[in-house]
């Protein structure tokens, strides 16, 4: 079951409201109960995909304004399982000095999620370890336990409000949920999701470290829908307020159900990514 994915998730241009696929949804008014049901919701619009491959850019900006630019490729594949999460591999192309980087995960419930990452300078797998997964990935303002499917079992939920979404939709509702994480080890005490109540996507993302102070934001934009079914984002936007840095996530086209199988997510694969 998955919820937010920022490669993993974590998907028209400028996405077009269509209210003609909003869908009537009965939530409870226990704030407990409404809380999770808006997030089994946007789990359930995601069902069926079956794998994807994408290429996205990664751009990293420092305090002072500075940038410099990554390009990656993203294999998922969906793991229709109450139990374990969707496996994906993340490989870097460019620039020289990360070619051939990669990250698996396979992605759990309750239990840590397994990781590895390929280092191709040492021509070496590394598992990344349950309590490391909250430090920085490759420089950036994600952290490892943010490349992992987010899945509805891995949280508590608790609806807060609804309200106007973030732009660029603003004319919509959202849902704001907080959500705790029940998995050992996070990096985060709760995270705010704002969830559009047209197409149950989320527009943006708020994470707390571990003093309950607000780390980073996340903004979801530039939606774009596949299969006549499953909206991703084409640009992620992570805005750290402790260190001033930030990083962007703009993808291409995805492509679907390519057959992708259990073989092209084991630790093998990490050394054939290149």
């Amino acid at each position: 079951m998955k919820k937010i994915r920022l490669l993993f998730l974590i998907t028209a241009s400028f996405f077009t409201p269509q209210a003609a696929h909003a869908q009537d949804v009965t939530l409870s008014e226990d704030p407990k109960v409404k809380g999770r049901q808006i997030a089994e919701e946007t789990d359930r619009r995601d069902q069926g995909f079956v794998d994807s491959e994408s290429k996205m850019k990664m751009i990293l900006t420092n305090a002072y304004g500075d940038e410099s630019i990554r390009e990656l490729r993203q294999k998922i594949l969906e793991v229709p399982s109450t139990d374990l999460g969707d496996k994906s591999l993340i490989i870097f192309d460019e620039p020289k000095d990360v070619e051939g980087t990669a990250l698996l995960t396979h992605a759990k419930i309750l239990d840590p999620d397994d990781q590895w990452l390929y280092l191709p300078a040492v021509k070496r797998v590394k598992r990344i370890s349950s309590v490391n997964k909250s430090g920085p990935f490759m420089g950036s303002e994600f952290a490892f336990e943010d490349f992992s499917s987010q899945e509805v079992g891995k949280f508590d939920y608790l609806w807060l409000r609804d309200e106007p979404c973030p732009e660029p939709v603003a004319d919509r509702t959202c849902h704001v949920t907080e959500r705790t994480p029940l998995y050992e080890n996070s990096g985060y005490t709760k995270q705010i999701a704002w969830t559009d109540t047209v197409d149950y996507q989320p527009r943006k993302l708020e994470y707390y470290n571990r003093r309950d102070a607000l780390l980073k934001t996340l903004m979801f934009t530039e939606y774009r829908r596949y299969l006549d079914k499953y909206w991703r984002s084409h640009d992620l936007f992570m805005d750290n307020h402790i260190t001033g840095k930030k990083t962007r996530l703009t993808w291409e086209d995805f492509e679907f159900q390519l057959g992708l199988t259990d073989d092209d997510f084991d630790q093998a694969a990490l050394k054939r990514a290149r």
